[in-house]
């Protein structure tokens, strides 16, 4: 008798728990976030609806169609046409280079800023930070009058600079607080035991930045991938232009084949959609942690 006691009192708690979930508020509940979820990912599907379409398909009512034959040469042509290797290289090229140095340097300034004893410190801190209040293409025109003077207009810097300026002081911001969260005594015994500066924040202090530091590299990464503005206003050759360039392959002067922009943007869009949903819990609980502990 006691056991089957027992046992109603384990089950107790399920029950209630299941009788909670089948609430009328939590059912509204559910309704409402999965039709907010369906508005969210209908601009994904449009695109790919479109993009497997004929362009004359294109111009007839309602929000989706049915395409009469899909339309697979899209991709096809956007691949090929598109000069999408050579875009998707260039745009690789760039924003892992600039996540590589955006972490370094979101881990010097936060070291110098936490760690190191200088006046100037919280000051300089601030400044960094307020960039990002400033949104990136405020600065298009003034960056490419000095791009223009110093003639690097057209050159890989031209796009790696304000990329990483524009990144920093996300970076600065999440690195910083993570950093203030480590025990100083862990330093302290580093330099007892004769370690340098460099060894105790490359192989000591960044270890333990991990979670930070992989939010930060996501972040980076996916704000500077479809950027089109400024790498539309400062490159002109093929050299350097990125991934968003292969849309205007098939624009025309008086006509653009829209179906292959449709499958060109969603090539595009490929990588960062994957990437999310592969790291999303990542950047979540990296910004999380990253704003409590600092």
């Amino acid at each position: 008798m006691k056991t089957v006691a027992n046992a109603a009192v384990l089950q107790q708690p399920a029950l209630n728990k299941k009788k909670k979930n089948f609430q009328p508020a939590n059912i509204v509940l559910w309704v409402l976030l999965s039709f907010l979820a369906v508005l969210q990912i209908f601009p994904l599907i449009w695109l790919l609806d479109f993009s497997l379409a004929s362009s004359n398909e294109m111009f007839t009512s309602g929000l989706l169609i049915w395409p009469k034959q899909i339309r697979w040469d899209n991709y096809v042509s956007a691949f090929v046409d598109g000069h999408f290797l050579l875009y998707f290289r260039n745009s690789l090229f760039i924003n892992v280079l600039a996540v590589v140095l955006v972490l370094l340097l979101s881990v010097m300034l936060s070291f110098a800023c936490t760690r190191m004893h200088w006046k100037l410190s919280g000051l300089v801190k601030g400044l960094i930070l307020l960039g990002i209040m400033i949104p990136i293409h405020a600065t298009l025109l003034p960056n490419y009058v000095i791009y223009d003077r110093l003639h690097l207009t057209d050159t890989l810097w031209a796009l790696l600079i304000p990329y990483i300026a524009f990144s920093l002081p996300q970076g600065l911001f999440l690195t910083s607080g993570f950093m203030e969260s480590i025990p100083r005594e862990i330093e302290e015994a580093a330099m007892i035991d004769g370690a340098g500066i460099y060894r105790i924040l490359f192989q000591i202090i960044t270890p333990m930045l991990k979670t930070s530091l992989v939010t930060v590299s996501i972040m980076t990464f996916l704000n500077n991938w479809n950027e089109f503005m400024m790498a539309s206003t400062y490159l002109s050759s093929p050299k350097w232009k990125t991934l968003p360039f292969s849309v205007l392959e098939f624009t025309g002067m008086y006509s653009s084949n829209y179906a292959v922009q449709f499958a060109v943007m969603a090539l595009t869009a490929a990588p960062m959609v994957i990437i999310y949903i592969l790291l999303n819990k990542q950047i979540t609980r990296g910004v999380a942690m990253g704003a409590v502990k600092g």
